[in-house]
């Protein structure tokens, strides 16, 4: 099954504030837009991205909605040569001075976007500037989240990192370097999470679109809405954490 991540979708509450901090301190160009009578996605993405990239797709409702957080998902990681220059740019450029570097052990940064979205940047020596890297989400059993990802999306344990405290496990498709990864964060402390909803999903991309659904079905996924609920243009599942994940077709 083929199964790169294609995008990842964050709620926003003021459209045109969430661009402009996006196109003015990424230089992500708009990729693609969708305007429906109750709401608006937007897509951006760097304007050199590899082909295999994901991109960021931007919700705004038109109802005037706020957004809760929730600690289920944690950031969207983006990729620069430099994070330290990377940093000391966006502090210049008036971005809120959250996580340094330093206070990172020199390995990366966060900052976070106008809705509050947490923005992690990590230094990588391939992929555009400020491509999306990785999407954290926070995993209540790391065994069968991992399995989750390899039955069902037949995705890789491609780097993992297992501290005192909590672990971390990078899960990915046969796909190119450029692609993003899901970084799967676990606590050892048997804590919970809650969704929220300012997140929304993370979305795979196939080429058939009935046959992907199928073998989701096959492998015994959750049949949350099915492609012919969504008008045959995408479907959902959901892990076994409740997270989101959209089927479409490219």
């Amino acid at each position: 099954m083929n199964a790169v991540l294609d995008h990842v979708m964050m709620r926003v509450e003021d459209l045109e504030a969430a661009l402009d901090w996006y196109q003015t301190h990424f230089d992500y160009e708009e990729t693609g837009r969708w305007e429906a009578d109750t709401f608006t996605n937007v897509f951006l993405a760097p304007e050199d991205r590899h082909e295999d990239s994901a991109q960021l797709e931007l919700t705004y409702n038109h109802d005037g909605r706020s957004y809760e957080m929730g600690d289920a998902w944690g950031h969207i990681a983006v990729r620069v040569d430099d994070v330290y220059d990377a940093y000391e740019e966006l502090m210049d450029a008036g971005v809120e001075d959250y996580r340094d570097p330093d206070s990172c052990g020199g390995r990366y940064a966060f900052v976070k976007d106008p809705d509050g979205h947490e923005i992690e940047i990590v230094q990588r020596d391939h992929g555009a500037r400020w491509s999306l890297d990785h999407t954290m989400v926070r995993v209540e059993d790391a065994d069968a989240t991992i399995g989750w990802y390899a039955r069902k999306l037949e995705y890789d344990l491609v780097r993992r990192s297992e501290m005192d405290d909590f672990a971390l496990y990078f899960m990915k498709p046969d796909a190119a370097e450029e692609a993003m990864s899901m970084e799967l964060t676990y606590n050892y402390d048997g804590r919970s999470y809650e969704i929220g909803d300012a997140w929304g999903h993370v979305a795979v991309r196939t080429d058939d679109l009935d046959e992907a659904w199928d073998t989701l079905m096959d492998r015994r996924a959750e049949d949350y809405r099915d492609p012919e609920s969504c008008d045959n243009r995408y479907a959902f599942t959901k892990t076994n954490d409740g997270h989101e994940i959209e089927v479409v077709k490219r």
